[in-house]
């Protein structure tokens, strides 16, 4: 997930993620002390953490969306509802467009390993023009036997002579875990 968490996250991720995933291997109830393991372990803690601490989610997104993981087909989605930008967005001063981006990520915890996919709606302007509904899809494999986090972000930017740069505001730009699809 590192090319959303790149602008995304605060200076003390790796702590509070850190402390987040060792309060999870102590809910593991099939191993004994000391050789508890994540993947045994109650993994939808996760659920909620956010990679920014100042910039939350839910404090700068306010649109109303619903993410769900299929585990047959592998793919996982985030429906978001119809809404315009001004009204459900807390942005940074500054801000002429914005990019609402998901990724998915299947975590085989025992091998180390991992696949990631990810989707975004596309560089838009933030202002009041209303923002169709719809709905992003980023995929795993399907019938995967492993965890599989989702998580939904956004990202601010400024056009300046036609590019776009990207605010690197960390008190606003966010991303969090949606959803955790445990086995």
């Amino acid at each position: 997930m590192r090319s959303l968490m790149q602008n995304a996250k605060d200076r003390r991720v790796v702590s509070r993620l850190t402390t987040l995933l060792l309060a999870i291997i102590k809910t593991d109830p099939v191993n004994s002390r000391g050789k508890r393991t994540i993947d045994e372990g109650n993994i939808d803690l996760l659920e909620g953490f956010d990679f920014n601490i100042n910039g939350k989610l839910g404090t700068t997104f306010f649109g109303l969306f619903t993410p769900a993981f299929d585990r047959v087909s592998g793919d996982a989605t985030i429906a978001v509802d119809a809404f315009s930008a001004t009204e459900r967005i807390a942005a940074p001063s500054g801000t002429t467009h914005y990019k609402l981006a998901m990724g998915t990520t299947e975590l085989d915890f025992v091998n180390k390993t991992f696949v990631y996919s990810e989707m975004d709606m596309g560089v838009l302007p933030y202002n009041n023009t209303q923002v169709l509904a719809s709905t992003l899809t980023a995929s795993v494999n399907p019938n995967s036997p492993y965890p599989v986090l989702t998580v939904l972000g956004i990202e601010f930017y400024q056009e300046v002579n036609g590019q776009f740069y990207s605010l690197k505001n960390g008190a606003f730009n966010a991303l969090g875990i949606v959803n955790v699809d445990g086995v």
